[in-house]
């Protein structure tokens, strides 16, 4: 047993130290090839999702343009890798990605194990349970005894068993490795239900024959922190990623919008006059241009124009900002100053 301990222990350090070599200058990787390459879920409505002609949209893809907006003045400088849960983490350890923007959950042994970093909670989630109407069933306590189709590499069996283990209830797990698998056997009768983070289940119901004949429970019985994230061992590229995303929220919170954002330039308020890079270094000290904020928000949004655009009441998906509202509106996204 030691030695087999031995033997992972010594495998994961040399896979960290693999990771923080392959990952040293990515800021300057991605100004040199021209664009970002971004990792994102292929299946979920409203996060991340191609069309037909491989048009990406979603909430994690604008992330992604974001990033590209304050890099290259350009948002369409992205190219996506569709990922399994099951093959996210790998690519962005193996360099095959230069950041993950795919509805991952914030967790320690991914944080501390896996030679990874978290930019930020981009969407605050919780894990719930979908069944059939026709079941009859109206609390997740009332699944004792039930098969539950869920997607393996995820934290949702964890989640699940922890549940179902505090409640005194029995279960059996039905797991497939890609969302398209889970949600067939779902519709085809192999499990009673199905379980996820709850954004998903909105999104997967979308999917299915008849969406009014499913019904998403009430419980939520997880905290899911969601968030992009990048390679250890690359404090440029990392302050990238986490000031895009506090970019975001600030302009939400200062009232700068797509619309407005070149009449804020003449703004005098000194916190606006940051942000547009008419005061101060802020960009340089990040290895880009001191409009590197007004282009985001000039060519993306904000983060509540990225919000409503793919998960809001004006979206099929009809989410409510809940938790994911501003600070200051009684929800949790807050960002740091610029200044």
């Amino acid at each position: 047993m030691k030695s087999t301990l031995l033997t992972v222990a010594l495998g994961l350090g040399l896979s960290v130290a693999a990771v923080s070599a392959a990952s040293a200058g990515t800021l300057d990787d991605v100004k040199s090839k021209g664009f970002i390459q971004c990792g994102s879920n292929p299946s979920l409505i409203g996060f991340g999702f191609p069309d037909d002609q491989n048009n990406w949209t979603g909430f994690d893809v604008d992330f992604c343009r974001a990033l590209a907006a304050a890099i290259f003045n350009d948002p369409t400088k992205v190219k996506f890798t569709p990922l399994s849960a099951k093959e996210r983490f790998t690519a962005l350890q193996s360099g095959e990605i230069d950041v993950l923007s795919r509805n991952t959950t914030w967790s320690m042994s991914r944080d501390t194990s896996l030679g990874l970093k978290f930019a930020g909670i981009t969407y605050y989630d919780g894990q719930g349970f979908m069944v059939k109407k026709s079941l009859g069933v109206n609390s997740a306590l009332k699944l004792n005894g039930a098969s539950v189709c869920t997607q393996t590499g995820t934290t949702t069996e964890l989640n699940l068993a922890d549940y179902f283990k505090a409640n005194n209830m029995t279960y059996q797990v039905v797991a497939f490795e890609k969302n398209e698998e889970v949600l067939k056997a779902y519709q085809d009768g192999r499990c009673d239900a199905y379980t996820t983070d709850q954004s998903g289940l909105y999104a997967e119901r979308l999917k299915l024959a008849n969406p009014d004949d499913h019904v998403i429970l009430p419980e939520i019985i997880s905290k899911e922190p969601l968030g992009p994230v990048v390679r250890q061992g690359d404090d440029a590229w990392f302050n990238v990623v986490k000031w895009t995303y506090y970019a975001l929220v600030n302009a939400e919170d200062l009232g700068i919008t797509q619309k407005n954002i070149d009449e804020m330039k003449n703004s005098t308020n000194p916190e606006v006059m940051r942000f547009v890079g008419k005061e101060g270094d802020f960009g340089v000290g990040i290895g880009l241009t001191n409009d590197w904020a007004s282009q985001i928000i000039k060519q993306v949004g904000n983060y509540g124009e990225i919000f409503e655009r793919n998960l809001g009441e004006g979206t099929k998906l009809k989410i409510a900002r809940g938790k994911n509202a501003l600070w200051d509106k009684g929800g949790l996204q807050y960002a740091p100053p610029i200044r």
